[in-house]
């Protein structure tokens, strides 16, 4: 209890410090702040996994009520995962922040803000009473909106501040709507209450009620067709800041998903077939507009939404399980979920801090402007490299195994499975094997045009590789995207409780959870090996031959022929231009030109535009048919103080009336009863 008043205490200390510090002092004391929480936290959380249930009590006040406190294993996952993104995230921020030191204001608001999420971050994972679970949420909202609008200079950053507000306000109203019909129902705020009042009460309550709760965190989450702040908001925001919203701010949805999973008492076949019907959509169309992107921080949002759709795959397997009392498959598919949530942490993280590195280098984005990076930058080249095969699920990486799990999944359910099931199996398991091939192209691509060839564009300030310090945590995430591909069987392990919630303490005869990952591991484990051994030891035998002779570095090689001008390179759009063709129906794009006149043109452009389909259907077209609304009344805003005065009038006598109308009505209804 002492060391929860401590974690609480400590954020209110700093932000009372803050005003009084210098400005490089304050980054450094949020730094320690946060390192500080996540070993407090972290302590409960590492309790948790070993399989001790945390509760602690406060009486809380006349609104709340009392407010508990509860740490388990899927806590503790989430806490595990939060701290460590935020450590990494805040000391690679260190290096990062210093090109804006003559901001002062700014960098404190900022470092308010930051510490503010981790502190809401954690909090969500942990309380169980729905008033202050709100608390916590809306915290975590405005502060999300604070560090995304950083530099409010910039018009697209002020809009993307915006627009993940106002799409984060529609999430608590939908929360906020689940959370006050429970209480209404059963007048408990506590999370208890949840579970009684779905377990008292027919199947269809139950589902509608965990599918208020699922529309509220799936907005958070970033599934289609929920998903439309979040291509603004991570391009917008600093780079460490898009690491962490990528990495642990978006998974706060997925933890409310399964959260709620383990509360409400349903239909729970009928749950995993919904949320798998999303996380297929998610996966393929969060992947298919990433590949068309030419901003490469908007490349990396997408691939957020295709992430959170792989992620969603394993839990709609895993409530498929529960729901069939197939306890392997939801073990499989919650495993497979939970690990994803981790693995997709730490290489989107890792791609948002190295894209921090391009842009300081060249403070562009716009990947048809860069090219040869490797040569100036290549330890960021090596760091985004591993992140784009991880995240590609190829191995020896950490996304291959998580990739696996959830396609042993899948063929564990298709051994029991009719016709229909059978139907959905094959699809989803070509729409997993789909986004992999896609998100090889796109990182190919991305890769290939921005780090390899010659540079597309002469940039005003030299281009050289960031400190090693701001690589230190960069060096970090990479090094346990390579354990967790190489030895995931610890890993596994440690998901043993927290998969245990979802499934409940095996029954006699079945093969325990760790045995069968073991199983289904030892062979990939093994090939891993092998593969990692051929690979030193061709280096090895390369390093041996090549040890007398003389490394002459040369332009890079052209094909045969040196073109004229860098601009006649591969582009990202030619690139992936049969790829375009052949998906143009589901993808929206303009382009303009500058026509080239004449036998030796002096100058040319061509430009493509990708628009989001789903955006203009869901935000564009009702945002317009609603201000066209609302313009039907624009007499009434007539500029005489007449009118206005009268309108307040008839305001005030509405009030009055409509209590008073309501009882008369109230009353004639009772007399007509007793009639």
């Amino acid at each position: 209890m002492n060391l929860i008043k401590i974690f609480l205490a400590i954020p209110v200390l700093v932000i009372v410090m803050i005003p009084f510090l210098k400005v490089k002092g304050n980054g450094i004391v949020v730094f320690l702040a946060i390192v500080v929480n996540s070993m407090l936290s972290g302590y409960f959380a590492f309790q948790a996994l070993s399989g001790q249930y945390l509760e602690f009590a406060f009486t809380g006040s006349l609104v709340t009520g009392p407010v508990n406190l509860r740490i388990d294993a899927l806590s503790g996952w989430f806490i595990m995962i939060i701290n460590f993104v935020f450590i990494t995230g805040g000391f690679y921020g260190l290096f990062y922040m210093k090109a804006y030191q003559e901001q002062k204001n700014n960098l404190r608001l900022h470092g308010v803000a930051f510490l503010l999420i981790h502190t809401a971050l954690t909090g969500l994972c942990v309380i169980q009473n729905s008033i202050v679970f709100l608390i916590a949420w809306e915290i975590m909202a405005i502060s999300g909106a604070l560090v995304v609008m950083f530099e409010h200079e910039k018009m697209a950053a002020i809009k993307a501040g915006q627009n993940y507000l106002i799409q984060s306000h529609f999430s608590i109203l939908l929360l906020m709507i689940g959370f006050i019909w429970v209480a209404f129902k059963t007048g408990s705020y506590d999370f208890s209450a949840i579970t009684a009042y779905s377990s008292a009460n027919p199947e269809g309550i139950g589902l509608i009620l965990f599918l208020v709760f699922f529309a509220g965190f799936a907005i958070k989450a970033g599934f289609v067709p929920f998903h439309t702040w979040l291509p603004y908001a991570h391009p917008a925001a600093p780079s460490h800041v898009s690491g962490i919203m990528s990495g642990v701010m978006i998974k706060i949805g997925i933890f409310g998903i399964l959260r709620m999973i383990t509360l409400v008492k349903c239909d729970f076949y009928t749950v995993g077939m919904i949320i798998l019907t999303f996380s297929v959509i998610s996966g393929l169309y969060g992947v298919m507009l990433a590949i068309m992107q030419h901003n490469l921080k908007k490349l990396l949002a997408y691939h957020s939404i295709e992430n959170i759709g792989i992620i969603g795959m394993g839990i709609g397997i895993g409530c498929i399980g529960l729901g069939n009392g197939n306890y392997l498959l939801a073990s499989l598919g919650f495993a497979g979920g939970l690990l994803h949530t981790l693995n997709h942490a730490l290489f989107k993280s890792l791609l948002f801090f190295t894209a921090g590195n391009i842009y300081q280098a060249t403070h562009s984005l716009h990947i048809e402007h860069l090219g040869g990076l490797i040569k100036k930058m290549p330890q960021t080249a090596l760091l985004f490299l591993v992140a784009a095969v991880a995240i590609s699920g190829i191995p020896p990486f950490n996304g291959f195994i998580s990739e696996f799990i959830i396609f042993s999944g899948y063929f564990n359910w298709m051994q029991s499975s009719v016709l229909g099931p059978l139907m959905t199996i094959i699809f989803s398991v070509l729409a997993l094997v789909l986004i992999g091939g896609l998100a090889m192209l796109c990182f190919t691509k991305a890769f290939g045009i921005v780090f390899l060839g010659n540079p597309r564009h002469k940039f005003h300030d030299e281009i050289k590789e960031v400190p090693f310090l701001q690589l230190l945590p960069l060096y970090l995430i990479a090094f346990f995207i390579v354990v967790i591909g190489v030895f995931p069987q610890f890993f596994l392990n440690v998901l043993s409780q927290p998969v245990q919630l979802f499934t409940g303490v095996p029954a006699p005869g079945i093969i325990p959870f760790q045995i069968k990952t073991g199983e289904i591991l030892l062979p990939l484990t093994t090939a891993t090996w092998i593969f990692i051994v051929i690979i030193a030891s061709t280096f090895i035998v390369r390093k041996w031959v090549m040890r007398n002779r003389k490394v002459v570095i040369g332009k890079t090689w052209g094909c045969g022929y040196l073109a004229p001008t860098e601009k006649q390179q591969y582009t990202a759009g030619s690139f992936v231009r049969s790829y375009s063709k052949l998906f143009r129906p589901f993808i929206s794009s303009s382009k303009a030109e500058k026509e080239v006149h004449g036998i030796f043109p002096s100058d040319g452009a061509y430009q493509t535009t990708i628009y989001d389909h789903l955006e203009r259907y869901f935000i564009d077209n009702p945002i317009a048919a609603f201000k066209s609304l609302l313009g039907r009344f624009s007499f009434l805003q007539n500029g005489k103080l007449q009118f206005y005065i009268l309108y307040g009038i008839v305001f005030i006598v509405t009030v009055i009336l409509v209590p008073y109308l309501y009882d008369q009505i109230v009353l004639f209804l009772e007399f007509i009863k007793q009639i």
